[in-house]
């Protein structure tokens, strides 16, 4: 089984990049996450243009996987510009797209103390909108720039909830 993972930060050394590869970690055997790197090619959505090859790799990376991960940041109390621009590709064609029915799992970190958590509402209203199956869950990871070791969370809690989430993403796939 494949967990295909999003980052929803461009930037080196990212929280949310680095909490996709603590999930990696944590997945039951047999599970595999396959981080899709791929956001900062995709071009800004254009309804008369579909045949970028960013979007073409971007659903059909989303279309081989049985169920996703997104971890975002949160960018002034929202999603960030380009995590929603590549949801509005993957989106089409509505209503038979790559999310359709794909189990969908939205977690976040921020340096901030909330961990995100209105980003990822916000991207779990978006990805039900699509017609996506998304779990409604939530993994807060604040202060995030304190909140990693060398090869996980330091908040206990923080790493059984985020095995929770796992173990549920992955029912929901079977």
């Amino acid at each position: 089984m494949i967990v295909l993972g999003l980052s929803g930060s461009l930037r080196a050394g990212s929280y949310n990049s680095r909490l996709l590869d603590v999930a990696a970690d944590l997945l039951p055997e047999g599970v595999s996450l396959r981080r899709y790197d791929g956001l900062r090619d995709i071009p800004p959505y254009e309804e008369d243009v579909e045949a970028h090859d960013a979007v073409v790799a971007l659903r059909e990376a989303i279309g081989a996987a049985d169920a996703v991960l997104i971890a975002t940041p949160e960018y002034n109390s929202s999603i960030p510009g380009h995590l929603k621009n590549a949801l509005d590709w993957a989106s089409r064609p509505f209503p038979d797209n790559s999310l359709k029915g794909k189990p969908v799992a939205v977690i976040g970190a921020s340096v901030g103390l909330f961990g995100a958590v209105w980003a990822q509402a916000e991207l779990r209203k978006v990805l039900g909108t699509i017609g996506a199956k998304v779990l409604d869950v939530e993994l807060p990871v604040g202060q995030a720039n304190e909140a990693f070791t060398d090869t996980g969370l330091v908040d206990e809690d923080l790493t059984k909830a985020l095995a929770d989430i796992l173990t549920q993403l992955v029912e929901s796939a079977r």
